[in-house]
């Protein structure tokens, strides 16, 4: 049976360290042109996840406050 695999998230903390080491190879002339468009693509995809995570946060952020301001009322 073929395996379906679906991209594994990471904590927004771990995302960041990730794009960190990324920037810091890049940055430092440590990464290989072989690898360059991967560790892109990658740094890409976490940026991406870091955002939603954000947006995501924000969101319910605003709803708890919106609720309380609400009952305040």
């Amino acid at each position: 049976m073929a395996k379906t695999t679906k991209k594994q998230e990471v904590s927004y903390a771990e995302a960041m360290a990730e794009v960190e080491q990324i920037l810091a190879r890049f940055s430092s002339r440590q990464m290989d042109v072989d690898t360059l468009a991967a560790e892109v693509k990658r740094a890409t995809e976490l940026i991406a996840q870091c955002k939603e995570r954000l947006m995501r946060a924000e969101r319910e952020v605003n709803e708890v406050l919106g609720t309380e301001q609400e009952e305040v009322r």
